[in-house]
């Protein structure tokens, strides 16, 4: 007789599967739960305890591993010295082990589990059991999703046995099982730790859906999303309306919303390949996508746009003259959807906690064979600002300064921004050199760069961009400092009349 040892956490659909097996005659070994569902349910089980002749103990910490169970899983069928052993030792080959493990993820996502829950919920004879009959797959079908139960009693139906292919596709199922199991705990003992850099590094990721393809149609891709605070982050909005993100979608998005927590009163902030092309704060949220719209009226063209207010009825019909990809804020008015919807290609993102950051988590980025981890770049200015020209900012011109400074820390290196009136006027990012970041930003500005301020990433290593500033009307201008030529740029500001402020630390971001 064919045996299925049953023990599963998750019991979706387990029953029914179970009815199948001992219709098909085979025989079910179960534990604790599992088994008493099947009982009540009239399905004829044989305890596990009663396999091994050992009490289940310790609180259920003690069940299946024992020769027993892992023998009649691990012994290869082909294989006569095995064979023999299990004759000799009284075991009987098990066919199928059907486990999913204790509720690990949900546990630590529940903020009102304790440490001493948490390490309850790891599960020792589950990872044993499942790894040793994927291990054994050629002769032993494993499940760990009930989603496969399906196909494997239409196999048993159709030829008595489980295919080759479907059990390993089972077995690797598994290994994929655990090792997201075991990375989710050892994440948490890390965290628990304050561990940022472990001699060795194991993620794990959730699918949340597959793309269309990645930044170009050759080019495969997904989107994962990470297991705890995902609050305020991209993974957590709601799609509301609209086409499914695309690749692109999703890395600018993202480049928006970091520039997005910066801001407190009601702002605007359009991006263009995860960079900021127009950030506009006001009153009101129609002002702010006034301003931001103004600010570079042909780059929003085709961008992402990101709130950190609701959208309402008169912010809606404004952008809604506009070709945008996609708009996310903490939530849209009724009357705002109408509007926005009738746009049908147009996402609309949801998502309530917009402003709320994780500084705790670590920032990745992967290179050919490698990965690069960071903490993230939480905070804005040194010790202190530092006034290093004789000319002191006006109390205007320190707001704009702050405001060009929040920009420019979101903008790729080598990164400009140029500001007035809490709106930008300029953005130059990603240039290979300083002066011609801030070129481009002064051409996208135009006639509205005068009585602007401006803002670099990091510090000048020539007065060149001092002087270029001058000519187009700049009046301040923010920078890390730390140049063995800073008094250079100094002496030019002095000599133009333009108040500069040292932050004491750079924003590059590459």
């Amino acid at each position: 007789m064919k045996r299925a040892l049953i023990s599963v956490f998750d019991k979706t659909n387990v029953v029914e599967f179970a009815k199948e097996l001992t219709e098909m005659g085979w025989e079910i070994i179960s534990t604790g739960g599992t088994s008493a569902k099947f009982k009540a349910e009239g399905i004829p089980v044989m305890d596990v305890s009663d396999l091994t002749k050992f009490p289940e103990c310790f609180d259920g910490r003690l069940k299946t591993i024992h020769p027993h169970v892992e023998g009649g899983i691990l012994a290869i069928r082909d294989n006569e010295i095995h064979q023999k052993q299990m004759v000799e030792l009284g075991i009987d080959p098990i066919d199928i082990v059907v486990c999913n493990l204790y509720p690990f993820k949900q546990t630590v996502l529940n903020p009102d589990s304790t440490h001493e829950d948490i390490v309850e919920n790891i599960d020792i004879g589950g990872p044993t059991m499942l790894r040793a009959a994927a291990k054994n797959y050629n002769f032993v079908s494993v499940i760990t999703d009930p989603e496969d139960y399906s196909k494997v009693i239409e196999e048993l139906k159709e030829s008595g046995e489980t295919s080759k292919e479907t059990k390993e596709y089972l077995a690797a199922k598994v290994f994929e099982h655990t090792a997201h199991y075991d990375a989710l705990i050892s994440g948490y003992f890390n965290k628990k730790l304050n561990v940022k850099s472990p001699k060795t590094l194991t993620l794990t990721y959730e699918k949340k859906q597959d793309l269309r393809y990645g930044e170009n149609p050759h080019q495969n891709a997904a989107f994962y999303t990470q297991i705890q605070e995902t609050e305020g982050t991209l993974t957590a909005a709601n799609k509301i309306h609209g086409k499914e993100l695309s690749y692109n979608n999703i890395g600018d998005t993202d480049g928006a919303l970091e520039t997005l927590k910066e801001f407190e009163e009601p702002t605007i902030v359009a991006a263009k390949h995860a960079n900021p092309c127009g950030i506009g704060s006001a009153e009101t949220l129609a002002e702010a996508f006034q301003k931001a719209y103004d600010a570079d009226p042909v780059s929003i063209f085709g961008g992402i746009v990101a709130a950190n207010r609701e959208i309402d009825k008169a912010t809606a019909e404004i952008m809604s003259g506009i070709f945008l990809e996609v708009i996310v804020a903490p939530s849209f008015s009724k009357e705002a959807l109408e509007v926005l919807t009738k746009k049908k290609n147009l996402r609309l993102l949801e998502l309530p906690e917009i402003l709320k950051s994780d500084y705790t988590a670590m920032k990745g980025r992967t290179v050919l064979g490698g990965l690069l981890i960071q903490d993230q770049d939480q905070k804005l200015i040194g010790e202190e600002l530092k006034v290093v020209t004789k000319r002191q900012p006006s109390e205007k011109e320190m707001e704009d300064l702050m405001f060009a400074w929040k920009t420019v820390k979101h903008a790729k290196s080598n990164g400009i921004a140029l500001a007035k009136d809490k709106t930008t006027t300029g953005v130059g990012p990603g240039q290979v050199s300083r002066i011609w970041a801030l070129e481009n930003a002064i051409r996208q500005g135009a006639e509205r760069i005068q009585g602007s301020v401006m803002a670099s990433d990091a510090f000048f290593p020539f007065s060149d961009c001092v002087e270029a500033a001058h000519k187009a009307g700049v009046t301040a201008i923010i920078q890390p400092g730390g140049s063995i030529r800073d008094e250079d740029s100094i002496k030019a500001a002095d000599e133009f009349g333009i108040a500069m402020v040292f932050t004491g630390m750079r924003h590059f971001k590459h």
